[in-house]
């Protein structure tokens, strides 16, 4: 059996895990720090969108000293990048209008970002408020990605009159 190695097989995997949970971890720390700093401050109980991304967090087995840390930098106590919650407006083939909502921690390179996407596509990004007033947020829906097949889901949404969702 020369060439072969059980920790090798095993540090490989737990490699690619780790970076997994790395990854999903970032991403709910600043979910949290945004939370934070968009909802009601650091306090849980008073901030509803606070409590939902710990709760999202625990459910992802994220370790309790993660989540009191991304609550301390997002409140200003450590070392803090700054999160902001941007909007881009623009249209999409075809005159469609698209509005873009992005978190980055630097407004000077998402812009370029966006509009290289947005040109390559056939669309172009406007000016602000050139088609936020069509838009009015009537509430958020969340399915549940194993539920659901995603072409059916399409395809119901796609079916939908405006009637059956008043």
């Amino acid at each position: 059996m020369s060439g072969h190695s059980k920790w090798a097989s095993i540090k490989r995997k737990k490699a690619v895990t780790d970076s997994r949970r790395g990854a999903l971890f970032t991403k709910l720390a600043k979910e949290i720090q945004i939370a934070v700093k968009a909802g009601g401050g650091p306090d849980p109980e008073a901030n509803f969108k606070l409590r939902l991304a710990i709760q999202r967090a625990k459910s992802a087995n994220m370790p309790n000293n993660n989540i009191d840390r991304s609550i301390a930098k997002a409140a200003g106590g450590g070392d803090s990048e700054q999160l902001d919650e941007v909007n881009y407006e623009g249209y999409g083939p075809g005159g469609v209008a698209v509005l873009v909502q992005t978190v980055t921690d630097n407004k000077n390179r998402t812009i370029p970002d966006i509009r290289h996407i947005m040109t390559k596509n056939g669309g172009n990004l406007g000016e602000s408020g050139c088609v936020n007033w069509i838009f009015e947020k009537k509430g958020v829906i969340t399915i549940e990605k194993s539920l659901v097949n995603e072409d059916d889901l399409l395809n119901d949404c796609l079916e939908l009159d405006i009637e059956d969702i008043n």
